[in-house]
């Protein structure tokens, strides 16, 4: 990213605001978000192989494994306005299980982009799939946009839930009934 172009665009946007970039709250303004979308949007220049790097562990463990509550924050492409909320990761082991810190860099990662919940729950669950050959995986996200609440609808208690199940999730009614279970303890 060309943080110095950046800047040069937010301080054209203040202006076509009506705003004057030059007064003291909004002076160091453009500088300021421009770091932030370098870091909102970090996730561009992450690879999800380097991120889980050596986390990736033989164990003949064959019972469902579940991180969940993991929060994130997210932009949605469609308005770039913030959404939000938590992700459950669950994945029944063929041979390997993954260090947990690394699911939640996962979800870091894919979460750090312009995205749609949609999408962001299917990278997540491929990712583990591929990193591990898991028998099945399961990621759900519950997630409030500031799209819905800040603007068009303004539904600001309304919440989407994303699902995406592979192998073994997607074969079993059990099997997603069991992580269901799972995950609904934490609410």
């Amino acid at each position: 990213m060309n943080k110095q172009r950046v800047q040069e665009l937010i301080r054209e946007l203040l202006l076509e605001l009506g705003e004057d970039p030059d007064r003291e709250g909004l002076e160091r303004t453009p500088a300021r978000v421009a770091a932030a979308y370098e870091f909102l949007t970090s996730g561009y220049h992450a690879d999800p192989k380097e991120l889980i790097n050596e986390a990736v562990f033989v164990h003949d463990a064959d019972q469902m494994i579940v991180a969940r509550d993991l929060d994130f924050y997210s932009i949605c492409e469609h308005h770039m306005l913030p959404f939000f909320g938590r992700c459950h990761v669950g994945y029944i082991p063929s041979g390997k299980v993954i260090g947990v810190s690394k699911i939640a860099r996962l979800v870091d990662m894919y979460a750090r982009r312009l995205q749609i919940q949609e999408r962001l729950t299917e990278q997540i669950a491929h990712a583990i799939e591929e990193a591990i050959e898991p028998r099945g995986v399961g990621v759900t996200i519950h997630a409030r946009h500031l799209c819905m609440a800040m603007r068009g609808v303004e539904k600001t208690d309304s919440m989407m839930v994303t699902s995406s199940v592979l192998g073994s999730f997607r074969a079993s009614e059990a099997t997603r009934a069991e992580f269901m279970a799972l995950i609904r303890q934490s609410q």
